[in-house]
């Protein structure tokens, strides 16, 4: 992928992040590796969520 392309798809995945898509839907959708999606991130100095998604809580 040359750069132009590349800052394209790195603006594109980084604003989908930034409004809530996970790192997995967005190699799934790119068919990119997972790992590819974070290196763009965290060259675009995106601030990454925590692991893991809302707690669940057990019933009392």
């Amino acid at each position: 992928m040359i750069g132009s392309e590349r800052q394209a798809l790195a603006r594109d995945v980084v604003s989908r992040y930034t409004a809530g898509e996970s790192i997995r839907a967005l190699a799934e959708a790119t068919g990119r590796s997972y790992g590819y999606i974070h290196r763009i991130l965290t060259e675009s100095g995106v601030q990454l969520r925590q692991r893991g998604g809302a707690r669940r809580r057990k019933k009392a």
